[in-house]
C-alpha cells in the first residue's frame, strides 16, 4: 500500500527524524505531549496528524517527518503516559505491591479517559513500559513462581483493571448525555425490574437481588476483583 512502509518498524528503533534538513524543532515528547493534550480534551478521535500538528504549529506533511504512521502517534501517547507510573521500591510483598499496582492503572485510565481503547500488547514494550514492567517484575521476585507465570498475573491483572475501568468511563459517558439525572434513570429501571422479578419469572436473580438490597460499594467490588485474580496465583500448598 503506497505510503507504508514494505517490512514492519518499530518506532524507537528509528532516527528521532526522518530525511535530510534542519535540525528538527521538535522531539518525540513534544509530540506526544500535544497528542496526549488533544486526547484528554477531545478523546481519541480528536487526535489526528492534522490536529497534533496544529498543537504544534507546524504543518501536517512535516509531521510525518517525525511520525511515519498515526499508529506511531498512539504508541508515543502510550509511552508518555507509562512515564506517569510512580515507581517505588518493591515492600517484598508482592501482594501489597500488585495491588498496589492495579490501583495506580486505574487511577492513570481515569486520569487519561482514551487509554483504555489503547491498551494493547503492540504498544507495551517502549520505553516507559518497559521500566515499569521490569518494576512490576521486580515487586514479584518474592513470588516464587516461573518468569512466564508472572508475566501472565500481570496481563491478566491490567487486563481485569482495563475492562473494569472501560466499564466505569463507559457508565459516566452514558451519565452525562442523558436530559436528566442518573437518579432519575435508575429510578426508572429499578422500578422496572423490580416488577419483573416480582414476576416470579426469575426465582433465582430474585434471590440475588434479595440477598444484599443495600448500595453496591464499587471500590469494595474492586478490591475483590483483585483479590481473586491474585488468589489464583497463590502457590498451592
Amino acid at each position: 500500500m503506497a505510503g507504508r512502509a514494505a517490512v514492519p518498524e518499530v518506532i524507537w528503533a528509528r532516527p528521532d527524524r526522518t530525511g535530510r534538513g534542519p535540525r528538527p524543532a521538535f522531539t518525540r515528547a513534544d509530540i506526544a505531549a500535544a497528542a496526549v493534550r488533544i486526547a484528554d480534551a477531545q478523546g481519541l478521535d480528536g487526535v489526528s496528524m492534522r490536529h497534533v500538528a496544529a498543537e504544534l504549529g507546524c504543518g501536517t506533511m512535516s509531521l510525518y517527518n517525525y511520525v511515519p504512521r498515526k499508529e506511531d502517534l498512539y504508541e508515543l501517547m502510550v509511552d508518555a503516559v507509562s512515564g506517569e507510573h510512580e515507581l517505588w521500591e518493591p515492600s517484598g510483598d508482592w501482594r501489597a505491591d500488585m495491588l498496589r499496582v492495579a490501583r495506580q492503572s486505574r487511577e492513570l485510565m481515569h486520569r487519561h479517559p482514551w487509554l483504555p481503547r489503547l491498551m494493547s500488547p503492540v504498544y507495551g514494550f517502549s520505553p516507559n513500559a518497559l521500566r515499569y514492567l521490569e518494576h512490576c517484575m521486580a515487586c514479584l521476585d518474592p513470588f516464587d513462581a516461573p518468569y512466564g507465570t508472572k508475566m501472565e498475573l500481570l496481563a491478566m491483572l491490567n487486563g481485569c483493571v482495563t475492562v473494569y475501568v472501560s466499564s466505569e468511563l463507559s457508565t459516566a459517558e452514558r451519565s452525562r448525555s442523558l436530559p436528566w439525572s442518573e437518579d432519575q434513570e435508575n429510578a426508572v429501571r429499578i422500578a422496572y425490574l423490580g416488577g419483573r422479578i416480582a414476576s416470579g419469572a426469575y426465582p433465582r436473580l430474585a434471590a440475588a437481588f434479595t440477598e444484599d438490597a443495600g448500595p453496591i460499594d464499587m471500590e469494595a467490588v474492586f478490591q475483590r476483583m483483585l483479590g481473586r485474580v491474585l488468589d489464583a496465583f497463590e502457590p498451592r500448598g
